[in-house]
């Protein structure tokens, strides 16, 4: 069995939203706490970081060049150095208690983004989508904190977790990519790993970081166990398909919350680790933007 492999010398604090640029051969992330987002080029090796003033959640690359990313306040539209150039619009949640967390493309082109409650006191928070003429709407509520975004091969079916709420939910989508009723489709024990960022591979089985969990796993359309791979860390975060053929799977993990003692006798947490794996993901779409 294949065991997950250091991808360089980098920890960081909370390594998140891991993004595959395949034109680069980049992987790109952020890191929240530290207000960053990286990209590291897998020949050369080269280690490019981006700074922000607020954290940035999620991102995703645009057709156009640069990115859209989720900060704290609100999302907008940059460069390609990171520069903020259009605001789309704020955070629908108040900022001074939820920030953006997790998020997305879906296959028509649409940025996909969530947030997580801070308090933790009730499901407060919300997903959100910017569509492709640069209109944001919330689509979804009742959360705690949002991850988890993937889209079946089909484009008929988009995954979601609660991940303080130990849920995977799916949502079916039209023809149009229009979401319909959420539906649980997984639930976890308390103890156990909580499901947390993830990505769907070409046979629409959906892979998740097990957050508390000391692991990753491959689940089928049906919510099956099919394989689990274990980490050297307590806490993996996300997962993303990359590499020449798109069967590299990325992990990013977090040292968030955790000892001076822990990270001691765990210093790996907040490195981004890699798996080969025997079928190939799926590709994440660019953010797709229709002007007039």
């Amino acid at each position: 069995m294949n065991k997950p492999e250091l991808l360089f010398d980098y920890v960081g604090h909370l390594p998140e939203c891991p993004t595959w640029d395949h034109d680069e051969q980049a992987l790109y992330w952020t890191d929240i706490l530290e207000c960053e987002i990286h990209r590291f080029q897998l020949h050369s090796g080269e280690h490019k970081v981006f700074s922000f003033k607020e954290e940035p959640g999620c991102f995703a690359l645009r057709e156009n060049g640069g990115f859209i990313v989720a900060l704290r306040s609100g999302i907008w539209l940059t460069d390609a150095q990171g520069q903020l150039e259009t605001k789309i619009g704020d955070n629908p949640n108040n900022p001074a208690l939820a920030r953006f967390n997790d998020g997305g493309v879906d296959p028509v082109g649409r940025f996909w983004a969530g947030t997580y409650w801070g308090p933790r006191d009730y499901n407060g928070a919300l997903l959100c989508r910017v569509d492709n003429d640069l209109h944001m709407q919330v689509m979804q509520c009742d959360i705690l904190g949002a991850n988890g975004l993937a889209f079946s091969p089909d484009s008929r079916w988009m995954y979601t977790s609660d991940t303080p709420n130990h849920v995977i939910y799916r949502t079916p989508l039209n023809t149009q990519g229009e979401p319909g009723l959420r539906q649980v489709w997984k639930t976890f024990p308390c103890g156990n790993g909580r499901p947390d960022g993830a990505a769907m591979d070409s046979e629409g089985c959906y892979w998740s970081a097990l957050f508390d969990g000391w692991r990753i796993a491959r689940f089928s359309p049906q919510g099956e166990i099919l394989e689990e791979y274990a980490l050297p860390v307590r806490c993996p975060t996300m997962v993303c398909f990359g590499g020449p053929e798109m069967k590299t799977l990325f992990i990013t993990t977090t040292r968030e919350n955790m000892t001076t003692q822990e990270c001691a006798a765990y210093p790996l947490s907040g490195a981004i680790f890699t798996l080969n794996v025997a079928v190939a993901g799926m590709h994440k779409p660019k953010f797709k933007e229709i002007t007039q």
